[in-house]
């Protein structure tokens, strides 16, 4: 995230509270991943304050690159795969599920990619303009952000939750906003203002419990 160590830090312990209470809200397993969301996000910016701690000198410049690669995993190589994950399990029926499973795939496929690419690359990560930059000559590539817009706001779209859509839209709008302004901290970036976006989880979750959980039908 934008700015210091210290706003990554507060942003966390912040989306931990609202991870920890959207996830007493939980009424079905099929809800636990989506619902995990905040909680993940709050934990990914716990490990980039120790980026921006070993950027400043604070921890050794070791810290600061084994921290960075610790974010990256999450943001470049889980990411894709468990947010449409998270989102097709959710849905009710069968049929609504297969609609989303290309995005499923498309999801694992560029796990697998950004994976094989953060081991096969050396990752560079420095600061710039008060943003972190993480730099892998792999995964930081034209094509594989399109690939990585599709593939964690494209099924959020065919929801039929319509907090869901408009969780979509508005990560889908901070998205594009990010590469056109500052697209070379895209990743710290957009995870920063995601994570914040996932407060809509939780008043979803807060709304909604008295309509959940769902009656998921296998048959249709």
């Amino acid at each position: 995230m934008c700015f210091s160590a210290t706003a990554n830090f507060v942003g966390s312990g912040v989306l931990g509270a609202v991870g920890i209470v959207t996830l007493t809200k939980v009424k079905h397993r099929r809800e636990l991943l989506f619902a995990s969301l905040p909680t993940l996000f709050a934990l990914h910016q716990f490990i980039e304050g120790f980026v921006w701690l070993g950027l400043d000198g604070v921890l050794s410049a070791k810290v600061a690159h084994n921290m960075g690669a610790a974010f990256v995993l999450y943001a470049q190589g889980l990411l894709p795969f468990l947010m449409p994950l998270s989102v097709m399990l959710f849905e009710q029926t069968r049929a609504r599920r297969r609609v989303m499973m290309p995005f499923v795939v498309l999801g694992g496929l560029l796990t697998l990619y950004m994976l094989w690419g953060l081991t096969a690359y050396p990752l560079r990560v420095s600061v710039e303009r008060n943003s972190i930059v993480y730099v892998n000559d792999a995964t930081n590539m034209t094509w594989v952000a399109v690939l990585y817009i599709i593939a964690t706001c494209g099924s959020l779209f065919f929801s039929r939750v319509l907090i869901m859509v408009a969780f979509g839209v508005e990560n889908l709008i901070i998205l594009l906003v990010v590469i056109a302004v500052k697209r070379y901290a895209g990743t710290s970036v957009w995870c920063g203002y995601a994570a914040l976006a996932s407060v809509i989880i939780l008043v979803y979750f807060w709304k909604s419990a008295g309509n959940r959980p769902f009656k998921y039908i296998e048959t249709i």
